[in-house]
């Protein structure tokens, strides 16, 4: 930190002393952002932000608040400031884009509290439709280890904007998003249960960061963070009465936010915004930029998957991840062993099945979930030692399985379900790892279903976001890839680790199985907020719909048509994507599945042909080293039609199009089922017209003739 402000070039029109009241100007590259920072009579930074001209965060206070009451909000005075402006690019390993631009203008100040002495610097970043801030805190004689109680950082909106939000829990993400105005943001009276099994405190006014908005003069905004390091994860709590957002972090066991030590940096603070929704879809460029480059050096071995998987199955309950049944239900013979229900999905034949379906069907990997002990007793019990992530049931042959898969050119998935039990995992994790090696698991998925152990700690605090990363560094270090469900949310972790390939964070295709599911628009909401992160798990592709098939007394269902469903391989970005349905399912519907088996998990370009977060979404992108184009079109619950120009293909090209259309009668809950497909000749100059059905979409694949 003490090289940054020789890097920049001092402005001399900033005024270091004294001068508390002068206010500062920056512009963004483009020039249409604008931020004013100042110090206040009492020595308070605060700072406003504009957009061509438009007021979008009114003027609002920074600063922290330290233990025993010490805080770092006033009498400050600046002694340092400068700026300096970068444009570059670089490489992601696998992304939504072959090359990723990192331009802005950035401006530093360094400050001295005059009552305490200790130093605290605020750097700014501007990109073109973006703001970011963080606090940094150079390495200073009399200060070294502190701790934070509270953040002090606030978003004051310049009135009641539309907003997309989820109750603020400090235990889980898996809620249904709300529409409403920022003056209807409340919980109380909400039913939150559906579906969740595990829920933290939650205030009636806090919610979850990314937290996307619409004002009425039609500027779209998100507050959101990145580069979240041994620091918790940021939520907001909301000013009912003034529309003032502050931060709000989940506490440890002790109630303090972060134990800290000088020097260090705290995550980035990031507002979006843009006359154009897909300025911010293309946001979590600005997150990846915001953290550091790759710590792997050969990352050769981080490879993009398609996957199927011993897991839908255990949803719908046609088996079970338990080997002899749950909790009380669990039978044990006179010496204790555990006695077979005949219904355990992860069997030796039955991975085999999906080995054979997968080297069928051209796809990359398994994913074989209730293969070792501890499932018959834990769910909801607060257990400290449930796994030990190396011993598998009497019916499920590792080595056997894993022999298989090699010589069927399958990679095998490992799961590791944590029950969170945090201690308990990083006690085993390298003889976890150690196993994978040794049957040659190349990926993991990590599962955190419960209340967290150590007790006391959340979920988004800092004793776990510090676990999630180390988790991956880890296994990074046995060139093993990450894929976290139940985790905090990720902040673009994922380029300073790329082995970090996916997580899931957010309300998914499982909660359809066995809740009221998630309504039509959820998937048009997700991009504009979770994804802004860094890519999800959302374990798309289910083709039957209805909980009903399996038994006819579920009325539970996905809500979305058979077509939306393929869609969402575009339009949900992962590099790693399940094929989530059953293989029988697929097997009656060869012509649609045609469409998952073609389309590219990793890719060169990312073009968003149109959006509106909470209604619809359109998008094409260009397999990684291809000319094949995939398009991906979703709505909400109202059915809409699409009129696309094919400009983003080579010119002088002619392309094969396979449609794979909303039937004429398509509808998400009546007749979802009901699809179409065809293919014809394009090229850069056709336009097509796409009618997507309530809660449907439509996809297409753009292959070059010959």
């Amino acid at each position: 930190m003490r090289n940054f402000f020789l890097m920049l070039v001092f402005a001399a029109a900033f005024i270091v002393q004294g001068q508390t009241q002068d206010k500062s100007q920056f512009l963004s590259p483009s020039k249409n952002l604008r931020l004013e920072f100042k110090l206040l009579e009492n020595g308070a930074p605060v700072y406003s932000l504009f957009y061509k001209g438009k007021p979008v965060v009114l003027e609002s206070k920074l600063g922290l608040q330290l233990q025993e009451n010490q805080s770092l909000q006033s009498d400050f005075k600046i002694t340092q400031s400068g700026s300096r402006s970068s444009d570059s690019s670089w490489k992601p390993v696998m992304g939504e884009v072959a090359q990723i631009r990192d331009n802005y203008n950035e401006f530093g100040f360094r400050m001295i509290q005059t009552t305490t002495e200790r130093k605290m610097d605020i750097v700014f970043r501007l990109y073109d439709t973006g703001l970011a801030f963080r606090y940094e805190f150079p390495d200073q004689f009399n200060w070294d280890y502190f701790q934070v109680t509270r953040e002090l950082t606030q978003f004051k909106m310049t009135g009641d904007h539309k907003a997309f939000w989820i109750p603020g829990d400090f235990d889980s993400q898996e809620y249904v998003y709300y529409e409403t105005p920022l003056s209807g943001i409340n919980t109380d009276g909400l039913d939150l249960n559906n579906g969740i099994g595990f829920k933290g405190p939650m205030t009636k006014y806090r919610v979850q960061s990314p937290l996307m908005m619409k004002t009425k003069d039609n500027l779209y905004i998100n507050i959101f963070e990145a580069a979240v390091i041994n620091y918790p994860v940021m939520q907001l709590d909301l000013d009912p009465k003034s529309f003032t957002f502050s931060a709000d972090l989940a506490p440890n066991a002790l109630g303090t936010l972060a134990y800290l030590q000088t020097p260090c940096k705290l995550p980035w603070r990031t507002v979006m915004v843009s006359d154009d929704a897909r300025d911010i879809l293309n946001g979590s460029q600005i997150i990846l930029n915001l953290n550091e480059p790759s710590k792997i050096d050969d990352t050769s071995w981080i490879k993009p998957m398609k996957y199927v998987g011993i897991w839908w199955e255990m949803h719908v309950d046609k088996t079970t991840w338990d080997y002899a049944g749950a909790g009380n239900a669990a039978k044990k013979d006179s010496k204790g062993n555990l006695i077979p229900t005949g219904k355990h999905g992860a069997t030796t034949q039955n991975a085999k099945r999906y080995i054979d379906f997968a080297a069928k069907n051209g796809f990359d990997g398994v994913l074989i979930e209730g293969w070792d002990v501890g499932w018959e007793d834990w769910f909801g019990k607060w257990k400290e030692e449930v796994f030990d992530f190396v011993t598998p049931y009497p019916d499920f042959n590792v080595k056997e399985v894993t022999d298989y898969a090699k010589a069927k050119k399958i990679e095998l998935i490992m799961h590791h379900e944590t029950s969170a039990s945090v201690s308990n995992y990083e006690r085993r994790l390298d003889r976890a790892f150690d196993f994978m090696q040794k049957y040659g698991y190349k990926a993991v998925k990590t599962g955190y279903v419960g209340r967290i152990i150590p007790r006391g700690e959340w979920h988004d605090g800092q004793e776990m976001v510090n676990h999630f990363n180390y988790v991956v560094q880890r296994a990074a270090e046995r060139k093993i890839m990450v894929n976290s469900h139940e985790s905090s949310h990720p902040t673009g972790v994922s380029r300073t680790w790329p082995n970090y390939v996916a997580a899931e964070a957010a309300r998914g295709t499982e909660f359809n199985a066995w809740s009221t599911g998630n309504p039509p628009a959820h998937e048009t909401i997700l991009p504009f907020t979770r994804l802004l992160g860094g890519p999800m798990d959302y374990t798309p592709g289910i083709f039957e719909t209805k909980m009903s098939f399996y038994n006819p007394a579920k009325t539970a269902s996905v809500h979305t048509t058979l077509v939306k469903q393929l869609a969402l391989y575009v339009t949900m970005y992962s590099p790693i994507q399940m094929a989530a349905d059953l293989p029988e399912n697929y097997e009656r519907y060869p012509d649609a599945f045609q469409f998952i088996k073609d389309v590219a998990v990793d890719w060169d370009d990312t073009k968003i042909l149109e959006a509106e977060p909470g209604d619809y979404i359109t998008e094409v992108r260009k397999a990684k080293g291809k000319e094949s184009w995939f398009l991906g079109a979703i709505t909400d619950e109202n059915p809409r039609t699409s009129s696309v120009t094919l400009s983003f293909l080579t010119p002088g090209k002619k392309y094969k199009a396979t449609l794979y259309e909303d039937g004429k009668d398509a509808h998400y809950d009546k007749n979802p089922k009901s699809y179409t497909v065809k293919t014809m000749t394009v090229d850069s100059k056709t336009k097509l017209t796409l009618n997507l059905a309530a809660g449907g979409g439509a996809a297409i694949s753009f292959v070059p003739e010959n």
